[in-house]
């Protein structure tokens, strides 16, 4: 069955703010954070970020992959290239459009989001994972599993981990809603701060059942949320528990989430399309009815919060809600 772009398809359907007494929850406790180590930059105009992390061994010198170590291409792909695997889809401010980014760092923009660049040619010491973008649509950042990070347009470099010792990969990011600085997840739950981005805690260190697949800040900048394979969810600073899919049956693992505009509630998505929404997150339709080749990669919800967009592997997108594909 093809794709349907903006079809609400009458997948299964979760009903807000059921709570999984089966997932412990750590809201806002803080372990081990690190506060003598700097995150290697080389250049990038910014000065060393702290690392704030749990979950990290001591920072070892080396290399980093930073946007300043890079030969960058100031063009974007007009189509994902064979081959390409997308990782991620992070919409413009005004939810007119959206950019598209495979592992190995093409962009195509979508919309009203305009190109700052991409990684299209450019060799790479790990696969990106994650992509944000500034609050003016100007620019963005990606991230690799090593914790090199990239940045485009008006999106300033404050640091990243490349070329430091990570007991875990990075699996994510998210720009604080400034654009002054942002957080780097890993899949051991370990978290690393730059810029203006505050360190809240972490899972670092701690047991895990699954390993954590994605993450998204709080509207306030002062917390995020962690989002683990088996849909258990982990709070920090202001960002609530409104409930987990941790502990119950999925048909697919979780694979990403995001929050509502007001930080009350947030969706979690399948890799079959399935969505699960907790708190005030409205349900608008999944694709977990639809049969398709490639997984779900992640997800982005519109700034209205009404409606929220699915990303495939393949770079196809599920629309739902008052969010609309583009060409």
């Amino acid at each position: 069955m093809g794709r349907e772009p903006g079809g609400k398809a009458a997948a299964r359907r979760v009903a807000p703010a059921r709570r999984s007494p089966a997932r412990s929850r750590r809201a806002g406790g803080a372990v081990g954070r690190m506060t003598g180590a700097l995150a290697l930059c080389a250049g990038a105009g910014g000065a060393a970020g702290l690392l704030m992390a749990g979950a990290a061994a001591p920072a070892t010198a080396g290399a980093a992959t930073t946007a300043a170590t890079a030969s960058t291409s100031a063009t974007c792909s007009s189509s994902i290239p064979a081959g390409g695997h997308v990782v991620a889809i992070t919409p413009t401010p005004s939810g007119g459009g959206y950019w598209e980014v495979d592992q190995l760092g093409d962009v195509v923009a979508f919309g009203n989001a305009t190109c700052s660049g991409s990684l299209t040619g450019t060799p790479l010491h790990a696969p990106i994972v994650g992509m944000a973008a500034t609050p003016t649509g100007g620019g963005y950042w990606m991230v690799a599993s090593d914790g090199g990070i990239f940045a485009f347009g008006n999106a300033t470099f404050d640091g990243s981990m490349g070329g430091q010792h990570l007991n875990a990969p990075i699996v994510g990011m998210a720009a604080t809603p400034t654009g002054g600085g942002y957080w780097l997840v890993a899949s051991d739950g370990g978290i690393f701060t730059f810029g203006n981005a505050t360190f809240d805690g972490s899972m670092g260190g701690q047991h895990l059942n699954q390993p954590i697949v994605g993450m998204a800040a709080s509207p306030t900048a002062n917390g995020y949320w962690l989002v683990a394979r088996d849909g258990g969810i982990f709070t920090f600073g202001t960002a609530t528990f409104d409930g987990s899919m941790g502990g119950k049956p999925l048909n697919k693992p979780i694979v990403g989430m995001a929050a509502t505009p007001t930080g009350g509630g947030y969706w979690l998505v399948a890799s079959d399309g399935g969505i699960f929404t907790f708190g005030n997150a409205p349900f608008e339709g999944s694709a977990g009815s639809v049969s398709f080749s490639r997984p779900v990669q992640g997800m982005a919800a519109t700034p209205s919060g009404h409606g929220y967009w699915l990303v495939a592997s393949d770079g196809g997108v599920f629309a739902f809600g008052d969010a609309h594909t583009y060409s």
